[in-house]
């Protein structure tokens, strides 16, 4: 059984057991985390797909941690005029491990 759902403008399959990384959530490591923006649910044959969720269903996860991803440079430049302006930035994040998919 497995769940897609929606947190941070980014949608994600999930199933018990995963550990994945979304946006940062601002919750604590080692609290429990209830997402309620299930977009579909699916068992093998059978399956619920939400307009545009499904009411009721939701996804509980331990929170493990927040940390940053790897540092992306921006980089801009205009050729012949003596213009570079070289900005780095690391994107937070929030490390959960799926607990248990509620339909």
């Amino acid at each position: 059984m497995y769940a897609i759902i929606e947190t941070g403008g980014k949608q994600y399959k999930v199933k018990a057991g995963d550990v994945i990384t979304v946006e940062k959530l601002g919750a604590d490591a080692g609290t429990s985390f209830t997402f309620d923006k299930v977009l579909s649910i699916l068992d093998g044959e059978n399956s619920v797909f939400g307009k545009p969720t499904v009411k009721g269903a939701t996804v509980t996860a331990q929170v493990m941690g927040d940390g940053k991803a790897k540092k992306v440079i921006v980089y801009k430049y205009k050729a012949k005029k003596g213009f570079h302006k070289k900005k780095g930035h690391r994107q937070p994040f929030t490390q959960v491990k799926i607990e248990a998919v509620n339909a």
